[in-house]
């Protein structure tokens, strides 16, 4: 077993009638993107409804059930207790009923805490992160947090399942008069307000109008909605437990939602929508993306009525140019990489940075002779062991020279970076990343940490960085680092991009 798959997160949350699956469904995508590093998951939860069961089963992620009231105090320890029985890196939790005492019992027994929040609903946040990846998420509504705690607010961070990733730079089909429609309520039990949708969509005046209603997967959908599909003459398709709503949201031209997480999959597609509230905590969801232009906000779900939903629905179906609007808007809003940069920030928060030894010696020659490496090396040639020894070892003993090994929570080496001093105020700084562990974001990680270090250690005010042109990767890494690019050199007839940074009046 790799040391990534021994990684474990444990996620704590659940659904049902009264909650829905939004929850969890962010919570997967999350879940899914850790595992795509190699890691494992553990879904915990309290009574999971069946075809939550289901869809965690089919992903292949272990379900432990908790017989323990929902955010109590038992909850607290007892998946604390599992989380250090299985030697967990972090904890996510996601949900209402989890309050300012339960973050304080998960941290006091030494665990990583990623608090997913939508309101600022705790008294006090104890989180080493609290996630809110909503477009009205605000700084104020944390203002009683511990110091260590990190904030992740905004759309940036928008967890979409790994379903929705084959769709980006994807550009949807507006057309002069939109006929799809996607209804999607979230998977609590509303068949009243489904109902009454689905008679609004009978009253639509439209010729070729077509639905899609997606039912909530916690119990059937009752005769009358079936019944009321039936009578408009196109039909109306009835679906449950849907896996994969990216190909719905593809299809339809426009969307009636519930003002949960499917609004940032809906922005995300560029589905023009109309949003119903029904929860409370969907309030400001839905106000703001009325305000951002990229939905309509119908309002709470019990003080609208059938005829209203059809007028709303009329209007936006034959308005192109609102439609178009709002696509650009929600795209502009949500671009799909939340799951990822909410990865590296927890991945961050295990990398730390120790001075080389004399016993790194072998693995770094290891390093240095890989191909990529030695691809993307001013000099391609392999290096020998014995000129690799005496290099390293005559390093190790001068003051002009800062190696450093990157290693994760468990101490294991996940690269190096390297930075030779000129002079007093300037560095050149050479990095790499152990092949098993490129494409994670440990690259830039790794720069920002070791830049950190040397600005700590000396007075080095500028740090050179030189870059085959091709060699995109670490182009990339170094720019999200904050180097920005100088002009061209030649290095040993090779062409190099110059990059620098430069230290901050602060650092």
């Amino acid at each position: 077993m790799s040391n990534q798959e021994t990684k474990h997160i444990l996620i704590r949350v659940d659904a049902g009638a009264q909650i829905g699956a939004g929850h969890v469904m962010r919570c997967l995508a999350l879940a899914q993107a850790w595992r795509d590093t190699g890691g494992r998951v553990t879904f915990v939860m309290v009574a999971p409804p069946p075809s939550i069961a289901s869809r965690l089963a089919a992903e292949k992620i272990e379900l432990v059930t908790l017989p323990v009231g929902p955010g109590s105090v038992e909850d607290a320890r007892e998946m604390s207790s599992l989380a250090r029985e299985r030697d967990a890196s972090w904890v996510v939790v996601d949900g209402y009923h989890f309050g300012a005492l339960y973050q304080h019992i998960i941290r006091a027994c030494g665990l990583r805490l990623l608090f997913i929040d939508d309101n600022g609903h705790a008294e006090h946040y104890s989180a080493d992160i609290v996630l809110n990846q909503n477009a009205h998420a605000r700084e104020v509504l944390y203002m009683n947090k511990e110091p260590h705690t990190r904030l992740l607010l905004g759309t940036r961070y928008a967890l979409l399942r790994r379903e929705f990733s084959r769709y980006r730079g994807y550009t949807p089909r507006i057309p002069g008069l939109a006929r799809r429609v996607l209804v999607t309520l979230g998977g609590g039990n509303f068949n009243d307000l489904v109902f009454r949708v689905v008679n609004a969509l009978q009253r639509v005046q439209l010729n070729g109008l077509e639905a899609v209603v997606v039912l909530g997967g916690n119990g059937p959908a009752d005769e009358k909605i079936r019944a009321a599909a039936a009578w408009i003459k196109d039909g109306v398709r009835l679906e449950s437990n849907v896996t994969d709503m990216p190909d719905l949201m593809a299809w339809a031209e426009l969307a009636i939602s519930a003002g949960g997480s499917t609004c940032w999959e809906l922005a995300f597609m560029g589905l023009p929508s109309l949003v119903l509230v029904v929860a409370e905590n969907q309030r400001p969801i839905a106000e703001r993306l009325n305000s951002l232009g990229v939905a309509v906000n119908l309002g709470w779900y019990e003080d609208i009525s059938t005829g209203e939903i059809a007028d709303a629905l009329n209007a936006l179906l034959t308005s192109f140019e609102r439609r178009m609007k709002m696509a650009k808007c929600g795209q502009n809003l949500v671009d799909g990489k939340g799951s990822t940069r909410v990865l590296k920030k927890m991945l961050g928060q295990l990398l730390s940075l120790r001075p080389a030894r004399r016993e790194d010696c072998k693995l770094l020659w290891e390093w240095v002779n890989d191909p990529t490496v030695r691809d993307f090396a001013f000099s391609s040639e392999s290096i020998p062991w014995d000129d690799h020894v005496e290099w390293f070892y005559s390093r190790l003993a001068q003051s002009d020279c800062f190696i450093f090994i990157a290693v994760d929570d468990r101490d294991l080496p996940v690269g190096q970076v390297r930075f030779d001093l000129q002079g007093g105020h300037e560095a050149e700084i050479h990095v790499s990343v152990e092949k098993r562990k490129r494409g994670l974001g440990f690259g830039t990680l790794i720069i920002e940490r070791g830049v950190e270090q040397l600005f700590r250690k000396t007075i080095v005010r500028t740090v050179h960085a030189f870059i085959k042109p091709d060699n995109r990767t670490s182009i990339a890494a170094f720019e999200r680092a904050g180097f920005k690019r100088l002009g061209l050199r030649k290095i040993k007839g090779h062409n190099a991009l110059h990059y620098v940074r430069v230290r901050r009046l602060e650092e």
